[in-house]
């Protein structure tokens, strides 16, 4: 098992994983990481026209993969 670590970036905030999981593999951070995102991406777009997050892994050597989601709402001319 290898420990990875989920960063999470919340437009200009920055929240660092300090304890991290211990998973299998990669496909697994990957996995993790994908359904974290989609989690928080329901909850912290509401109300907000335009937003970004992102969950970034690493591991004990460095940065591995990031999974991110942008949202903007823009008024179309009718």
């Amino acid at each position: 098992m290898k420990r990875y670590y989920f960063d999470i970036r919340d437009g200009s905030h920055f929240i660092r994983d300090d304890e991290g999981a211990e998973l299998s593999n990669i496909e697994s951070a990957r996995e993790e990481a994908t359904t974290a995102l989609s989690e928080m991406a329901r909850e912290w777009v509401k109300g907000r026209p335009q937003h970004r997050i992102a969950v970034e892994v690493r591991d004990d050597h460095g940065p591995i993969l990031e999974a991110s989601f942008s949202f903007v709402i823009k008024a179309c001319a009718t």
